[in-house]
């Protein structure tokens, strides 16, 4: 890999823009490790003139040995009409104490004028004036030309003076911002090309989702010379979001054979990106591009038949090259071998034609005619084959349970109350919770009465909860499925109910989602006890 292009990492600041998501300052610092584990070259970590928290943040993280990555603080250009000695914001990005500094300035007329309210000269006096005091600070400064491309078209000779500008104050990277997403492959490739000839500086790309286009329109910034790549990871951001640092980093690496983190890290590229979504409290979708859960999953026969005996005939790249792993889905496509290879996790001796295999396959049969889909339930299947196995160990017994529900009070969601009696070794539990909905209140109580016996519950819970319809024609008599996914923090896994009463279909995967956690953990520790 004899070319380089560095990643630059907005998730904490333009990430942040995004409806829904919010970080403390302990979550900015989490994710300020996880990017330099891996290898990110730059964090954008906030604008330190916006909010106390960043503030915050710029004075913790410096106790944080980073690796790799190199902190930078974002902001604006002094203001119109105030001098450099006294802009607060330009005091505030000094304060903040990195070695980096990201300078946003406008570069379309229309923000100049309209928007800012100043004159085209005074805001090339602005950029200029604010980009070299930050240089005689002895600062790398990055210039972020917002809104570069459309400045481009309604006014080129003006967007390029902004750059010029720029340059004349010193600035280390250019970056051309593509702040509305709205340019094509084809434009971003030729201005790219112009500026680098022009200005001979490093140049960085910033693209925005607006036309699905973020990820194309950085990697062909790259072929037209680009070195510095901005994003956020899994995309979200203000809008449609940015560019995915998760997708254009195995773009580039894998696929262009660009240097952009170390190669032995790139097998964290799954476990940061879904830590991050944790954090960020998202869900990941499952068909994300290289990390996703569904991004080497495979339910066809013929898929699985070609993947088991070619991997590349359905597969870009081995999933464990970004620390992925491969998934064959339950079906009515299944084969008995999709179903063999389950079976031999639990318990390799197994053979395809054993009376086990034969059993295992007809129960998926009869629950699926039931109305289960085990596809997205891979724990639901595990707990299925231990139980034909006769290798399931029940952790506890339901007693009873009742649903109290109840009108909240104007400051209070929570609408009922479960009360449950489960049993555990001879030992009986009672336990009451209140929760938003009647699921909710009963997830809780069977989490809190286990907890009692099973301490490692308390980091459970529930992330997804979905409810199908079975037989619309039914009516309220209609059988229903319900998917859960749940999560410790470490690992997610998914398990599924079916039955005619909602409540029902819904404790089956609860239990079932207990059930599985508790089994791996008991795995782990036989483990480690043989080991010993």
């Amino acid at each position: 890999m004899d070319k380089t292009v560095e990643l630059y990492d907005s998730t904490l600041r333009d990430g942040a823009q995004a409806e829904g998501i919010a970080f403390s300052v302990e979550d900015k610092l989490n994710i300020t490790k996880m990017l330099d584990r891996l290898g990110i070259t730059y964090i954008e970590a906030g604008n330190p003139a916006s909010n106390p928290k960043d503030i915050e943040y710029f004075k913790r993280v410096k106790n944080i040995h980073l690796s790799k990555s190199k902190i930078c603080a974002f902001g604006s250009t002094r203001h119109r009409g105030v001098s450099i000695s006294d802009d607060i914001g330009v005091k505030a990005l000094l304060m903040a104490g990195t070695d980096t500094v990201a300078i946003f300035g406008k570069s379309w007329d229309l923000h100049v004028t309209k928007v800012l309210r100043t004159t085209l000269h005074e805001n090339l006096n602005m950029i200029r004036e604010t980009v070299a005091f930050f240089k005689a600070a002895g600062k790398e400064v990055i210039f972020d030309a917002e809104h570069f491309f459309d400045g481009y078209r309604q006014n080129s000779r003006y967007a390029m003076e902004t750059l010029k500008a720029a340059c004349e104050g010193g600035a280390d990277v250019l970056c051309l911002c593509d702040t509305n997403g709205a340019s094509y492959m084809n434009e971003i490739f030729e201005l790219t090309c112009k500026v680098i000839n022009r200005f001979g500086k490093r140049t960085a790309i910033h693209c925005h989702n607006d036309m699905g286009l973020a990820v194309a329109n950085s990697m062909i910034a790259v072929d037209a010379g680009a070195v510095q790549v901005q994003g956020t990871f899994l995309g979200f951001g203000e809008r449609c979001g940015n560019a995915d640092l998760s997708t254009l980093l195995a773009n580039l690496q894998l696929k262009r054979g660009i240097n952009c983190i170390p190669e032995e890290n790139m097998q964290l590229l799954t476990t940061v990106s879904r830590g991050i979504a944790e954090i960020a409290n998202i869900k990941l979708p499952h068909d994300h591009p290289y990390v996703g859960s569904c991004a080497f999953a495979h339910k066809g026969g013929m898929h699985i038949d070609g993947v088991r005996k070619i991997p590349q005939s359905f597969e870009h790249i081995s999933p464990d090259t970004v620390g992925n792993e491969r998934k064959f889905l339950f079906s009515e496509f299944s084969g008995r071998s999709t179903v063999l290879s389950e079976i031999r996790k639990i318990d390799p001796t197994i053979s395809k034609d054993s009376p086990q295999t034969r059993k295992v396959m007809q129960r998926i049969k009869e629950l699926e005619h039931y109305g289960y889909q085990f596809e997205g339930a891979p724990a639901a299947v595990e707990l299925l084959i231990r139980k034909v196995l006769g290798l399931y160990k029940p952790f506890f017994e339901l007693e009873h349970y009742k649903i109290i529900g109840e009108q909240p009070a104007k400051d209070d969601n929570m609408s009922s109350t479960a009360v449950i009696k489960i049993k555990v070794g001879g030992k009986s539990e009672i336990t009451a919770a209140q929760g938003d909905g009647p699921v909710h209140a009963l997830d809780n109580a069977l989490r809190k009465a286990l907890s009692v016996f099973y301490p490692s519950l308390s980091d459970v819970r529930l992330i997804d909860y979905k409810v199908r319809v079975m037989e619309p024609r039914d009516a309220t008599a209609s059988k229903v499925r319900v998917l859960i996914e749940t999560t410790d923090g470490k690992n997610n896994w998914s398990c599924v109910g079916v039955s005619s009463d909602v409540i029902k279909a819904s404790w089956i995967a609860l239990v079932d989602s207990i059930e599985y956690k508790l089994t791996m953990d008991y795995e782990k520790a036989a483990k480690k006890d043989t080991v010993k």
